[in-house]
């Protein structure tokens, strides 16, 4: 198997290993990884395919994940597939996994067997008390491929989903987040048929998640999610929040990327920042 997320490694020995040189990006880069370290002690690498952004947020969730969100336990989550294509009809072109030609409601049914997946695996998670084993149940997840991507179809398929109701609410005359007037102000997504055949169809085949679709998976998951962006240290940009203005009671993931493009995890919390 293919290891997705690698074993937990000491922040400042990860860093000196990967920027060795004396170049103004590497001098940059060591600060950043110093100031990272002042809040966590430990870094795990996460997989580098173009899945990584959906990758490294979904491990964190769960590994911290002590209940099921309320999104996750509403009666119609698994019949989201079935209500939107009887609603819109483009969905049908939606791509799963490297498979082509399927028929109308196979794609259905399928992406209910992965939004059942999400929640049957996220209840069982976070109802592992011990860290340890909480630990370890999230470690065997992400060593099983064929579940996990199956996880980030699921999530995909609650981007689409918040698109499209962001879309509907803005048409409706009522207030949206800002990032949702960027995320359709593009030219390659106008609307939500366009997001999908552009951008969320290419997510971990041939892209990953652009800036503006890390605020959309953060609204999807009901997450902050928390970024240290590396090569943005000493501006204000270092540390980065989807959304930039978070909702109280959102839980909050970290992150950490060199170049928005890449994201790796940080752990193991230092003591003193937990007081």
């Amino acid at each position: 198997y293919k290891i997705s997320v690698a074993p937990e490694m000491d922040i400042m020995e990860y860093c000196r290993k990967e920027w060795r040189g004396d170049t103004p990006v590497a001098k940059r880069m060591r600060k950043g990884y110093e100031a990272v370290a002042q809040k966590f002690a430990a870094i795990r690498r996460v997989r580098g395919d173009n899945y990584c952004a959906l990758r490294a947020t979904l491990f964190q969730a769960l590994s911290q994940a002590t209940q099921l969100p309320s999104w996750l336990q509403s009666e119609d989550f698994t019949m989201l597939p079935e209500n939107l294509m009887s609603k819109y009809d483009w969905i049908k072109q939606w791509q799963l996994k490297q498979k082509l030609g399927r028929k109308m409601g196979e794609i259905s049914d399928e992406i209910k067997e992965y939004l059942i997946l999400l929640r049957k695996k996220w209840k069982n998670i976070s109802e592992i008390k011990g860290p340890i084993e909480k630990q370890e149940a999230c470690d065997k997840l992400f060593k099983n491929e064929e579940e996990e991507y199956s996880l980030y179809e699921a999530l995909k398929f609650l981007m689409l989903n918040t698109a499209i109701e962001l879309y509907n609410d803005d048409r409706n005359g009522r207030r949206v987040p800002v990032f949702s007037w960027l995320l359709f102000a593009r030219d390659t997504s106008s609307n939500p048929c366009q997001l999908m055949h552009n951008h969320l169809n290419h997510i971990g085949h041939s892209g990953g998640l652009e800036q503006v679709e890390m605020f959309l998976l953060a609204y999807a998951l009901q997450y902050t999610i928390q970024v240290y962006r590396l090569y943005k240290y000493s501006t204000d940009e270092f540390i980065t929040l989807y959304p930039n203005d978070p909702e109280e009671d959102w839980p909050v993931v970290t992150l950490i990327t060199e170049d928005d493009r890449h994201y790796n995890i940080p752990v193991r919390m230092c003591q003193e920042t937990m007081l």
